[in-house]
């Protein structure tokens, strides 16, 4: 992909830097995204671009998507790292709503999918259970058919933001004597049904981010069946792949190597001399950098795949791996530049939040929880374990 912007694409990226400047709420400047956002904040931005029509770029326009070209996209990504905006939650826009339009009924699409555009519903992910994470297919969560709905009961586990969610798209077992993954329907659920319980579970960093979901003989119309019963998962392999694809942030990551520089400059040592002028820091920042440049050029061919019409391939796989592993390596040489004022980190100390007094720089009050909280990324949306075998299958035929 050609990297240098037309006249008409630089026209493009003044108009979303300007309405970036004018329409992100001014009280969310300078927040970006964290777990202890309310429900409003978190969704305050998504609503705008969704009555600006900009909510799902990567959506076909027949179903509210913009149109535009890759590299339009890849600007829209750019800017909005650029402003560290809060972006729209990827369980609705990147995961459930493409299944939906995919392989929903034209009745499931026009009841679900201007929800997801616009924000006004928040959707939750339920696929991985206890002893049912990496290895997927062997989940235990149960819907017996009775007429018109399906009586389920099970547990989902690692249920990111569920505290929040209006509705859940689920796996569950259909058939149980059917082989792993034959035996597997999607169902959508309305978190607000009788016998669906939420329990929060307390991570490393002391935030509460991730949960427990309990469903106890929840009653699931059938009509919230996506696709084929017992063929759910083909709609979880795919939703899999939109998922992965979207974890590699690579413009977040760009964004966060320059604040990560200017760590380095303003911290000087004993000798006089910046951080950014120690060789083997400069060594480790420099190898990092090229890496993030490859896995630019990767998500550029994604995106180029998806403007043709293809869906991900197992380049979504290398998006996942190498994308995570560089933002924690990020974390690592943030908790590096910061030094001994990452130390006094308590969870939850002082009252008003774990981390919040001030010692040391501003910079360095979440560099450790930060850290703490990023040792997930190389697990959640499939482990690189995982990641790894599928290259090896799809690309080396192993």
């Amino acid at each position: 992909m050609d990297l240098d912007f037309s006249p008409e694409e630089l026209a493009f990226r003044n108009e979303v830097r300007a309405f970036i400047e004018q329409n992100y709420p001014a009280h969310l400047k300078g927040k970006g995204l964290r777990e202890d956002l309310s429900k409003e904040e978190f969704l305050a931005w998504h609503k705008i671009l969704g009555k600006k029509g900009w909510s799902a770029p990567a959506w076909p326009v027949e179903y509210g998507g913009t149109g535009w070209t890759a590299t339009q996209r890849y600007i829209w990504l750019e800017e909005n790292a650029r402003a560290e905006t809060i972006p729209p939650l990827p369980f609705g826009v990147s995961m459930v709503g493409p299944v939906i339009y995919t392989f929903g009924t034209p009745a499931q699409k026009q009841r679900f999918l201007p929800g997801i555009l616009s924000g006004e519903v928040w959707w939750a992910q339920g696929y991985s259970e206890p002893g049912a994470g990496s290895d997927l297919a062997s989940l235990k969560t149960r819907a017996v058919r009775e007429g018109d709905h399906y009586i389920v009961n099970g547990q989902k586990t690692w249920t990111t933001l569920g505290q929040h969610a209006d509705w859940g798209f689920f796996l569950v077992r259909t058939d149980a004597n059917a082989k792993a993954q034959e035996g597997i329907s999607f169902l959508l659920i309305d978190m607000k049904s009788p016998g669906v319980s939420v329990r929060p579970i307390k991570l490393l960093d002391g935030g509460y981010e991730v949960n427990d979901v309990f469903l106890d003989n929840v009653k699931v119309p059938v009509d919230q069946r996506i696709y084929e019963e017992n063929k759910g998962w083909t709609c979880a392999k795919f939703l899999l792949a939109h998922e992965r694809a979207g974890i590699a942030g690579v413009a977040r990551s760009k964004r966060n190597v320059e604040k990560l520089k200017s760590i380095a400059k303003s911290e000087i040592g004993d000798d006089g001399r910046s951080l950014l002028e120690d060789e083997d820091f400069r060594r480790k920042l420099a190898e990092l950098e090229i890496d993030l440049a490859a896995l630019e050029m990767t998500e550029l061919r994604v995106l180029a795949r998806e403007q043709a019409g293809k869906g991900p391939g197992p380049e979504s796989s290398l998006l996942k791996i190498k994308g995570t592993e560089i933002q924690q390596r990020l974390t690592e040489l943030t908790l590096e530049a910061v030094g001994n004022y990452a130390q006094p980190y308590f969870r939850e100390f002082p009252k008003d939040g774990a981390n919040a007094f001030p010692i040391g720089p501003e910079y360095a009050h979440h560099a450790a929880p930060v850290y703490f909280n990023w040792r997930k990324a190389s697990i959640y949306g499939g482990s690189n374990e995982i990641q790894r075998n599928i290259i090896a299958k799809m690309v080396l035929g192993l």
